[in-house]
């Protein structure tokens, strides 16, 4: 007899393995289909923890080598122990998955191990690495299989010489030069870790400006201090072929973006990050009859429900941000969908981080978007050197931009830049979720001195004007 549970997950990334413990906490028989040894999925394996490991290594690093003697702490100058940096970032990953593999214990959730498919509404077949099928019998099932690293054409990726977002993260040695296909937040957030450890970076970009989709003010401002750093830039350009040479080295040809004559740029490592693409691929959707959109993700209702009944869809798979915590509440969403509770997620208030030094955090409306829009808005702005807190942590790179409109004072978006700007993001996410005008944030009390201070300034400068400045 073939297994049956209520609600069967294809993936266990941030979408699925928190749409599976909601589940469970909701009381449905709940099975999971991974085909990877450990759980977790990209992020927490290859993606967003491993990254922040060594984002926050590499700032050390820079710290203790550049910033240390202005604060009267005098030590030798470091040197850099990427193995052991590395095997940090192994240990962070480790902690991560198994918490995830303790919490599916501990929410007698059954985890198949091997590649899922959909035969038919109701039944998922597992195929493992080895051994026999495994066929599941569901009420439900979700896909939450997650996106993969979109590719070049004509660029082969090695993962050693020519690098996904999964190369760059467990390069064996300090590449002399790195050339960064794509200025998006992969692009920038890896270009960063290697930058800070030695590398000389060079960022090519399609378009004409940074992080795509971002307020376009922040990202000029933000652009400006990655130059300070040592990061290049060349902007409305596209890489057009990779050679290899006989020493291993490599030689991209670089054209204008809307045509012209190519330059050559040398490097030991080129990352290609260029965005991600959805990963249905083994699903058998086609036969299961689900629809797909003209970008390959999976069509959707209001509810995550595809065109075939008892099926849904979470993630990156569907329309929206390549986010996980946008996929984690999406996995909650579903969950209470699928238990008869009125499940939602508030697209309008989803924030979004780059995890550089200085953080860039943003949730809401760009400036670019009200403009196109014609809604009448308005902008409160405070510099962080005016804040004291930054003055005593030497972090007075950045700014709060806030906002709100004219006629009713709500906030539609905010965007950060600056030293803990991805911590600092959920005073207005809180906001913009109970429809808060600036004057509610305004009114309320900011310990002092903090770097949030700097945000609740920014809210004054809608009002009568800032206090410090």
């Amino acid at each position: 007899m073939a297994d049956q549970f209520d609600l069967t997950i294809i993936g266990s990334g941030p979408g699925g393995y928190v749409a599976a413990i909601r589940a469970a906490q909701l009381g449905m028989k709940v099975a999971v289909v991974e085909k990877w040894a450990t759980l977790g999925g990209t992020c927490l394996n290859i993606g967003c923890i491993p990254s922040k490991a060594l984002l926050h290594a590499s700032e050390l690093f820079e710290e203790a080598s550049h910033g240390f003697k202005n604060l009267g702490i005098d030590i030798p100058t470091p040197q850099l122990n990427l193995r052991q940096m590395m095997v940090h970032k192994a240990d962070t990953v480790a902690s991560n998955v198994g918490g995830v593999d303790y919490l599916f214990k501990k929410n007698k959730i059954t985890v198949f191990r091997g590649i899922g498919s959909i035969p038919a509404p109701g039944k998922v077949l597992v195929t493992p690495q080895s051994g026999g099928q495994t066929e599941i019998v569901t009420k439900n099932i979700v896909i939450a299989t997650g996106s993969v690293s979109a590719s070049l054409p004509g660029i082969e990726i090695d993962e050693k010489k020519v690098v996904t977002s999964t190369g760059a993260l467990n390069l064996e040695s300090v590449p002399r030069r790195l050339v960064v296909i794509g200025a998006g937040v992969i692009g920038l957030e890896l270009g960063s870790v290697w930058m800070r450890l030695g590398a000389q970076v060079t960022v090519v970009e399609f378009l004409d400006r940074i992080l795509p989709g971002m307020d376009s003010e922040v990202a000029r401002q933000f652009q400006r201090m990655l130059q300070k750093q040592g990061m290049e830039f060349k902007l409305s350009s596209k890489v057009a072929g990779i050679d290899r040479a006989e020493d291993g080295s490599l030689k991209l040809r670089v054209e204008p973006a809307k045509g012209g004559e190519a330059e050559v740029l040398e490097a030991e490592v080129a990352l290609v990050a260029i965005g991600r693409k959805p990963f249905t691929e083994g699903l058998g959707l086609e036969l299961a009859g689900v629809a797909l959109d003209e970008r390959g993700r999976v069509r959707v209702d209001a509810h995550y429900k595809s065109s075939v009944d008892g099926i849904y869809a979470i993630g990156d798979v569907i329309v929206g941000p390549m986010l996980a915590h946008k996929a984690e509440d999406e996995g909650i969403a579903v969950a209470e969908i699928l238990a008869g509770q009125a499940g939602h997620v508030n697209y309008k208030a989803i924030p979004g981080v780059v995890y550089t030094n200085p953080e860039v955090a943003s949730v809401g409306k760009t400036e670019d978007e009200l403009k196109a829009e014609g809604i009448n808005y308005k902008i409160g702005k405070f510099p962080f050197t005016a804040n004291g807190r930054a003055k005593a942590m030497v972090a007075t790179q950045g700014f709060v931009k806030i906002l709100a409109d004219v006629e009713t004072d709500r906030v539609l978006g905010a965007h950060i830049v600056g030293k803990n700007a991805g911590e600092m993001i959920h005073e207005l996410v809180t906001l913009m979720e109970f429809s808060g005008a600036a004057e509610d944030l305004a009114r309320t009390t900011h310990a002092h001195p903090t770097l949030s201070e700097a945000i609740r300034e920014a809210a004054l400068s809608l009002g009568d004007g800032a206090i410090h400045i």
